[in-house]
């Protein structure tokens, strides 16, 4: 039977879902800024940061009140503590798009260093960890939750390797110190988007065994061959 303020907790859900596609889209246009030179879509996703900001005091403010009205079992707790954490990482992330959208404005006015390639693959990545984290907030999926939490070490290896290959560039041509810079920034802030998509399935693992496996080294080695 559905209890009368189960609808409070799917709205908690609904808000949090809401702002996971809003920081997903916000990031997705930021890269677009930077791979079309287009500050007016930079411009776009700066205007459009308030809104995550609106949405994550919304889930806090939710869930402060579920849990002083409701006195809610330890499932229900759970659930309500990782929404309100999962809020906050969204809106770091909307941060981070932020900042990519940032320094895309300051790219525009110059000649690329080189061809977008590496940067769009890696926020491929981290947004599909992104989104695959937020599923299991919807189906409670352990495996799929862990998944995530692996493939973060992807993200991290494409990061140093950009790192590296503009440190070449910047050793070797120091007229492209200032493109290289910015786009280590925002090769980082691509990474850290994977760490919050991480740090959300950490939750869900938590929200789905109650067991905190944050700083487990051991998860976020890749996973074995099938058969092996």
């Amino acid at each position: 039977m559905k209890r009368f303020f189960d609808s409070e907790l799917d709205t908690l859900r609904a808000h949090l879902v809401q702002m996971g596609e809003r920081a997903i889209e916000q990031t997705r246009l930021a890269m677009r800024a930077l791979i079309e030179a287009d500050p007016k879509l930079a411009q776009q996703v700066r205007d459009g940061d308030d809104e995550l900001d609106q949405l994550e005091v919304k889930i806090d403010e939710e869930g402060v009140r579920y849990m002083s009205l409701r006195a809610p079992v330890a499932t229900d707790l759970r659930l309500v503590v990782v929404g309100m954490k999962a809020g906050h990482d969204l809106e770091r992330v909307g941060d981070e798009a932020n900042n990519i959208a940032k320094r895309a404005m300051r790219l525009a006015t110059e000649a690329p260093l080189k061809p977008y390639i590496d940067l769009p693959r890696m926020a491929d990545l981290a947004l599909a960890m992104l989104r695959d984290a937020l599923d299991c907030f919807l189906q409670h999926d352990n495996d799929k939750a862990l998944d995530v939490i692996r493939r973060d070490k992807e993200v991290d290896d494409l990061n140093r390797q950009f790192y590296r290959e503009l440190s070449s560039y910047m050793a070797e041509k120091p007229e492209t110190i200032s493109r290289a810079l910015e786009l280590m920034f925002i090769s980082k802030s691509i990474e850290r988007i994977a760490d919050h998509a991480t740090n959300i399935a950490e939750e869900m693992v938590y929200l789905a065994k109650g067991e905190d496996i944050r700083h487990s080294e051991e998860l976020k080695k890749p996973a074995p061959p099938a058969g092996a």
